[in-house]
């Protein structure tokens, strides 16, 4: 065993054995754990069968038994002859290695597996005859499909793929979905596909997880854990699981995790989520993607300590809700080089969300936000406030619904203005807006004039913001008198001691619109300047115009090898002319109910193939209900109702970065309620299509599905 890692392991026998009792479902009886684990050499172990059960000596070994092995509870001696040959000894670190069946290689699991406590454990699916790694379905980022897959029995709930509880440990080239157990909801700790914890914690409801804080040399978070060119909550074929894992990688206590190429798609909840602490983690280069289907929403959601914490080169498109969400975090995390695009479909949150302070959000592209762009939110109370010295600087935004930056203020707010923004704040008039506002209220920028003119060859644009303040220069396509997009940076000045700044600017022709941006040495960065233009005095203009729209979809397949230069797979294809699709525009559903029928599931097919057909066309979803029951119930019951229709869809291929949903409850009532058919007329879900190039769509409204009550 390697030094480094002994004295802390034995010092972290004697916890577990004080827990052992509460997991006696996942580990072997406890009579020589301890002892056995510190004499087992670090070995080489083959997993050869995708079967799950008891442990016994037999001519295969499984992948529960292969973990036993590493982890000292499975001693060598009570192996077969056949299971001792595929132990390999005498290794510098241990690996589960695999070579299944060609035509077995989903391991189907029964029960929850034993937590990995061996440090310096490989599990590695890349070993697996027929792995292949320059074969990746997506173009934007390189991961290799996995041959290899880790999922629950068909019919059973088993709340965790792989939990890992040691340092050094590294997991690679595996599929991991289906992970959840709502009926067995626990008070301890999230179901997830990869559970990072500094011990096994309990799995029982009922079992208190001990307090925050309380660690100890002999119980430290694991370190340094690696988790890359996994494909987790999605099978090797894509397909999105009939029921999708609860989250994709809980960090839930653990220092310098590193989640690094992976592909995070159709969790009921985030796609990255941390706990209690999770210092020095790197999320970076993956593909994060349609998450947050029934629960958290945003594609990444830290809490708990996170400090020097980075996100970056991601591609979270998709996302229920914000791209990333931090909420009260301990600690900073730098947010860099992301894409950021088409998230907020079902809740419309900013695209990226802050509380805290000290963030770096530094050249990410965020285009076709369902909400803000950057929301910063300061909470507690009076000197504790938080959310101050944030740094957003050097993105680029597009086709979004609220301000680029928004800085929260906290009083009389609803909790959507805490997510989305609340737009345009008024100048500073009290030092007291320190206070209660994210990065200290910092003022924006004014420009000193609406317009300036084009003189001899340049244009010298003059404001005013606060003494000392970076003032970053955006070119935009917005309006003037409106507030951005801050589509492209351009320049950078400081003021000077009273505020004013100065941009000379060269080559600038009429027509070009301007907005801009301050960051204060001590507070931060400021919501965007209103608007100005840059006026020829002999008519010249540039004609710019807004960025083109794109193809609503995140990933593309990669070019074929004999393929030379491919065009940019976002690029909007050319406008067809005089095509009219005829496509169903309702579905229907029976008295207080919220479930799909049949009958709508077969109006619902109409619909997946012309959306599978033509990737052009995005949707809207409108929840409605009758006027009977309370206005608050119903407008819950048309959300469910809206929701439940777009997961089908999810289910039939269509991608949430598509479809929209809205919730109108009993304020659209399509018929007048005189009898139980109208009444039925009005419990539906109404589907709003556009095609981004302009088709001309025919909707057709039916009654197939029309369930009228007895």
């Amino acid at each position: 065993m390697m030094p480094q890692y002994k004295n802390n392991l034995e010092n972290k026998l004697q916890q577990l054995l004080v827990i052992g009792t509460a997991l006696g479902a996942v580990f072997l009886p406890m009579r020589s754990w301890a002892q056995d684990i510190l004499s087992t050499p670090l070995v080489q172990v083959t997993v050869t069968s995708a079967a799950d059960g008891p442990i016994q000596p037999d001519s295969v070994i499984t992948l529960r038994e292969a973990i036993e092995i590493t982890n000292g509870t499975l001693p060598l001696a009570d192996l077969s002859t056949a299971e001792q040959q595929l132990v390999v000894s005498g290794r510098s670190f241990s690996t589960i290695e695999f070579d299944l069946p060609a035509e077995q290689t989903t391991i189907e699991l029964g029960s929850v597996l034993p937590a990995i406590a061996q440090p310096n454990l490989v599990i590695d699916g890349t070993t697996q005859p027929g792995y292949d790694p320059t074969l990746s379905a997506t173009a934007e980022i390189s991961v290799p499909i996995p041959v290899v897959s880790i999922r629950p029995k068909p019919g059973i709930e088993v709340f965790r793929g792989l939990t890992i509880s040691a340092s050094g440990v590294a997991v690679r080239g595996l599929s991991l979905y289906g992970f959840n157990a709502p009926s067995q909801v626990t008070n301890a700790t999230p179901p997830a596909d990869i559970f990072i914890s500094h011990r096994p914690v309990p799995l029982q409801r009922g079992i208190p997880l001990p307090a925050a804080g309380r660690q100890t040399a002999n119980d430290s978070p694991p370190k340094d854990v690696l988790i890359e060119h996994n494909w987790l909550g999605i099978s090797p074929s894509g397909q999105m699981p009939e029921s999708p894992s609860g989250f994709g990688v809980s960090v839930f206590d653990s220092v310098g995790t590193t989640i690094k190429s992976n592909r995070i798609e159709y969790h009921n909840g985030s796609g990255v989520i941390s706990g209690r602490q999770a210092d020095n983690l790197e999320v970076t280069s993956n593909i994060i993607v349609g998450n947050g289907l029934a629960g958290m929403p945003d594609a990444i959601r830290l809490d708990g300590s996170v400090e020097n914490g980075l996100i970056s080169r991601n591609l979270m498109c998709g996302n229920d809700g914000s791209g990333i969400f931090l909420f009260k975090p301990e600690g900073s995390v730098a947010i860099i080089d992301n894409d950021i695009r088409f998230n907020g479909q079902r809740l419309r949150r900013a695209a990226i969300y802050l509380m805290g302070n000290d963030h770096r959000v530094v050249g990410n592209e965020i285009t076709n936000q369902k909400g803000g762009g950057v929301v910063v939110t300061a909470f507690g109370q009076g000197s504790n406030t938080q959310s101050q010295q944030n740094i957003i600087t050097d993105n680029q935004f597009h086709h979004i619904e609220g301000l680029s930056i928004d800085l929260n203020t906290r009083r009389g707010r609803t909790p959507q203005d805490f997510q989305s923004g609340d737009g345009p704040n008024p100048m500073r008039s009290s030092h007291n807006r320190r206070q209660d506002t994210g990065n200290g209220a910092v003022n924006a920028p004014e420009f000193l004039s609406p317009d300036f003119f084009v003189i001899n060859g340049s244009a010298i644009v003059r404001g005013v913001a606060d003494p000392d303040n970076e003032i970053q220069l955006y070119r935009t396509v917005g309006e003037v008198g409106s507030y951005g997009p801050l589509n492209e940076p351009l320049e950078t000045v400081v003021t000077d001691e009273d505020g004013m700044f100065e941009f000379v600017l060269d080559e600038f022709l009429g027509g070009e619109v301007l907005s801009a941006i301050a960051t204060d040495p001590l507070y931060g960065t400021s919501e965007p300047a209103k608007n100005t233009a840059i006026r020829s005095l002999n008519g010249a203009t540039t004609g710019r115009t807004s960025a083109p729209i794109t193809m609503p979809q995140c990933t593309t397949p990669p070019a074929p090898p004999t393929s030379p230069s491919p065009p940019p797979p976002l690029d909007l294809p050319t406008s067809p002319q005089n095509i009219r699709l005829e496509v169903p525009r309702n579905i229907h559903f029976a008295l207080d109910k919220d479930f799909v029928s049949l009958e709508s599931a077969a109006v619902l097919d109409r619909i997946a193939d012309v959306l599978r057909e033509h990737p052009s066309i995005v949707v809207d979803l409108h929840g409605h209900t009758d006027s009977r029951a309370s206005q608050i119930y119903n407008q819950d019951l048309a959300r469910r109702r809206a929701e439940n229709a777009r997961r089908y869809l999810l289910s039939k291929g269509v991608g949430a970065q598509r479809m929209t949903i809205r919730s109108l409850g009993e304020t659209e009532l399509l018929v007048d309620e005189t009898n139980r058919e109208s009444f039925a007329r009005n419990r539906r879900v109404e589907f709003v299509f556009q095609d981004v190039r302009g088709i001309d769509i025919t909707f057709v409204d039916q009654e197939e599905d029309l369930q009228v009550e007895p």
